[in-house]
């Protein structure tokens, strides 16, 4: 095993990845591969699963060739996932019965609303708020609404899975049906205390447990990839959630320590350690892995659009034609010029958890330019995690001393030093921004013991920049009044 490397599967929101990863979890090989977004109707996110199976397998392939390494160069398989986002498939042929349901989807927000006096006895079991967001009334809408899928349900013909069980089926061929608790606790369904699918909770959503999969560690050797797509048996050895394989990437094993990751979405991640800690701001309390037999906890607080306003910047606005570009443009103006953007283009996440928010610019004037709008673009980003960090600080009775980044926004310094300005303590940024990936090749690692322990990946983990306030408290004082005020009057559109 010496001379073996590790591979990340990290299928995302809106591309499949594969990287591999030497020793010292240095990158040697990336491909990425984007897949098509699918809007039906307002409010409606859906992906073609097996179009994302299709992807990821082509990058696996890609990832190697480009390496020049052969299948038995590989020691082990990690895999991580968008959470959430749903794929309802038939156990014969591998069929999905509809597009997965994703995570950003709202098409459930009525009918969560209807379980709202339900909502304290959901949070003790799960740790989550009744949202959208989560898999179960995903599950449950597509039982209801796609044709003959509640009686084949029944009949033990149909699976439920989340990305993560969905790729491991078909890099088994079937064999293996299996999440981590990880991407358990993210559907609604699963008990976070007692360690396993909540039959109360199934008799609510109506699902029936034969459709779930077997919840094993996030950490532990689950199968091997078949012959098919591998002229080796790679074993497949690493699981983990998006969000927990970053805030696992960054090391943040220990107790208080906090990571966000800047991506689609922005995540907020602090470990708790064995505490399953009961938030009351708004957060989520979530299962961040199980490595060894021990179950360790986290906080999390989502912001549901981090990058995805820089896209819709290009994409939708058409201000600008690279993401990188926001970055320039946001240098041709000395401040925001007094605008304020809420990015709630579907509903804002933690610690407001507002379905029914809209995104909308504040304070534009006829000085106002495309500088002024990327910007405002770029600090509403960073004033929703100050939002989200301020209530875990107020959950944990501690007060934060460093923020450890990731994801590609990241990369964007204007953002990383207007982020540790509204803070006023000092971010964090590593060499390996793709923390992500490397989270669930150290799980992998440590289950196949290409990784000795912890303690021997840590030695590895090298700060890249470290960015320092900079800002007058008095300036970002202002500036959060009239992001609050900008906050308040989206909440209050519709009623308005």
């Amino acid at each position: 095993m010496q001379n073996q490397f590790i591979m990340s599967l990290d299928q995302g929101t809106t591309s499949s990845r594969a990287i591999i990863f030497n020793r010292h979890g240095e990158t040697i090989s990336v491909a990425q591969k984007p897949f098509t977004q699918h809007f039906p109707t307002p409010g409606w996110v859906e992906h073609d699963a097996k179009e994302i199976w299709g992807s990821q397998i082509a990058v696996l392939t890609e990832a190697l060739a480009k390496s020049g390494l052969e299948a038995k160069d590989i020691a082990a398989i990690g895999v991580t996932n968008q959470r959430e986002t749903t794929v309802v498939w038939d156990r014969a042929t591998g069929e999905p019965v509809c597009n997965a349901i994703v995570w950003q989807d709202r098409r459930t927000a009525k009918y969560c609303d209807s379980l709202h006096d339900k909502r304290d006895w959901i949070r003790g079991k799960t740790g989550l708020i009744i949202d959208a967001y989560f898999s179960a009334t995903k599950v449950k809408w597509i039982l209801d609404n796609v044709e003959n899928a509640r009686k084949r349900a029944e009949r033990g013909e149909l699976c439920f899975g989340t990305i993560d069980t969905w790729l491991i089926w078909n890099l088994t061929k079937g064999e293996v049906f299996v999440t981590d608790p990880s991407n358990a606790s993210r559907t609604m369904l699963y008990n976070i205390h007692t360690l396993d699918w909540d039959d109360e909770l199934l008799a609510l959503f109506d699902i029936p447990r034969s459709m779930l999969p077997e919840v094993r560690a996030s950490s532990e050797v689950y199968g091997t990839v078949s012959t098919r797509y591998l002229e080796h048996p790679v074993p497949i050895a690493g699981i983990a959630g998006d969000q927990q394989a970053a805030l696992f990437g960054q090391l943040c094993t220990e107790k208080g320590m906090l990571k966000n990751t800047y991506g689609t979405g922005c995540f907020l991640l602090m470990n708790t350690g064995d505490e399953a800690v009961t938030s009351k701001n708004n957060l989520l309390t979530t299962i961040a892995w199980k490595v060894g037999g021990k179950t360790t906890y986290a906080l999390e607080g989502g912001v549901f659009v981090g990058g995805a306003a820089v896209q819709w910047l290009r994409d939708g606005a058409r201000i600008i034609r690279t993401s990188a570009d926001i970055n320039t443009l946001a240098a041709t103006v000395e401040d925001n010029g007094g605008v304020y953007f809420v990015p709630a283009l579907t509903g804002l996440g933690a610690p407001y958890w507002d379905s029914y928010a809209r995104g909308a610019f504040f304070g534009i004037t006829r000085g106002t330019t495309d500088g002024h709008l990327a910007r405002a673009t770029l600090e509403g980003i960073a004033f929703q995690v100050y939002d989200i960090v301020k209530a875990m600080e107020a959950d944990a009775g501690a007060q934060t001393r460093e923020l450890r980044v990731d994801g590609g926004a990241s990369m964007s310094d204007y953002l990383m030093q207007t982020q540790a300005d509204i803070f006023g303590f000092d971010i964090v940024r590593p060499k390996t921004v793709e923390t992500t990936a490397l989270g669930a090749a150290y799980l992998a690692g440590l289950a196949t013991g290409y990784w000795e322990d912890i303690d021997s990946i840590r030695k590895q983990w090298k700060i890249d920049k470290t960015f320092t306030p900079q800002l007058p408290p008095e300036r970002v004082k202002e500036m959060l009044h009239y992001w609050h005020k900008a906050v308040n009057a989206a909440r209050h559109w519709i009623e308005a």
